[in-house]
C-alpha cells in the first residue's frame, strides 16, 4: 500500500508541476480517507512548498456514514494564495482539461500559539483565530474525475484545492453570527448560488475544529498560524478559463477573480 500510495502522490505533484491535465486516476484510487491521507501526506512531502492554511470541504450523506467522517481537509500552498484590496481581480490558474469550480468561503485564521488542543465549542474556537476574511476558494485538479469519483479521490489531490483569495475583513467578527451573512456567487454576472452558512452542518467555527482535530491527528504541526477556508456557502461552482467570479457576503463586501487556464510547463 506505501508505495502504490507514493507512486499515487508522485504522479499528482509531477502533473502539478508540469501544469497539465490527467486523462484518468494515476493508479490505484484510495476506497477509503486513511489511504487517502497516507497519499495527500506523501504529495506535500514530494512537493516541498510551504503551506499557508487548509481547505475544509463536505463530505455528503450517505459517504459520510460509510467513511467515518463529514468532512475532507487538503493543503493550500501560500504562493497559490492571493491577497487583495478593493477592486481587485486577480487572474486564479486552473487546469482548462481537468476540474476547476469557484467557491465562496469564509477564511478563519488560526493564530499563532496553537498547542495542539483541539476546541470543544464555539467559543474556544473563536479564542484560536486572529482573524477572519471573506474568499474564493479555487477548487482544481489536472484529473477531471477529482470530485466525481468520491471524497477520497479527492482528498488524494489535495482536497482539489489550487488557489486562494483574500479578501477584506470580515467586520465583527469575533462576535458575527455567520449564518446572518447572506452570500452569492456570481459567474459573468450570472447568479450560480446564494445561502447561508446555516446549511453548513456547524458552521465555519466547526470546520476550524474539524480541520484541527484532522491535523492533530496527522501528527502536522501548525503552531505556526494557518489559514482556514471553511467550505463552500453556496456550492461548488464549475469554471472555464475567460469567466469572471464575484462573490458578496450581502453587509460585508465583496471578493473577485478572474479564471485562466495554467500554462504547461
Amino acid at each position: 500500500m506505501t508505495d502504490t500510495a507514493k507512486a499515487v502522490a508522485e504522479a499528482f505533484v509531477a502533473a502539478r508541476r508540469e501544469k497539465r491535465a490527467l486523462a484518468s486516476y494515476p493508479g490505484e484510487a484510495p476506497a477509503d480517507l486513511g489511504g487517502a491521507y497516507t497519499i495527500q501526506d506523501f504529495a506535500i512531502a514530494i512537493d516541498g512548498r510551504e503551506i499557508a492554511g487548509w481547505k475544509v470541504g463536505k463530505i455528503n450523506p450517505p459517504e459520510d456514514e460509510r467513511l467515518g467522517s463529514n468532512r475532507l481537509a487538503g493543503p493550500i500552498f501560500t504562493d497559490s494564495v492571493v491577497r487583495v484590496g478593493v477592486g481587485e481581480t486577480p487572474a486564479m490558474p486552473v487546469f482548462a482539461e481537468g476540474f476547476a469550480a469557484a467557491e465562496a468561503e469564509f477564511l478563519l485564521h488560526v493564530a499563532a500559539g496553537w498547542d495542539g488542543t483541539v476546541p470543544q465549542d464555539d467559543d474556544a474556537t473563536r479564542a484560536v483565530l486572529d482573524a477572519v476574511h471573506l474568499g474564493i476558494e479555487v477548487a482544481s485538479s489536472p484529473y477531471p474525475g477529482i470530485n466525481a469519483d468520491g471524497p477520497p479521490v479527492t482528498v488524494s489531490d489535495y482536497g482539489n484545492n489550487y488557489g486562494l483569495v483574500v479578501g477584506p475583513v470580515l467586520a465583527g467578527w469575533e462576535t458575527i453570527d455567520f449564518a446572518s451573512v447572506l452570500v452569492r456567487l456570481e459567474i459573468d454576472g450570472s447568479v450560480a448560488g446564494e445561502n447561508t452558512t446555516a446549511a453548513m452542518l456547524d458552521g465555519p467555527l466547526g470546520a476550524v475544529r474539524f480541520l484541527l482535530g484532522n491535523l492533530a491527528a496527522r501528527g502536522i504541526d501548525c503552531s505556526g498560524g494557518t489559514w482556514v477556508s471553511t467550505g463552500a456557502v453556496t456550492g461548488v461552482h464549475p469554471v472555464v478559463p475567460g469567466e469572471q467570479v464575484l462573490a458578496t457576503f450581502e453587509g460585508q463586501g465583496t471578493v473577485a477573480c478572474g479564471i485562466v487556464a495554467v500554462t504547461p510547463a
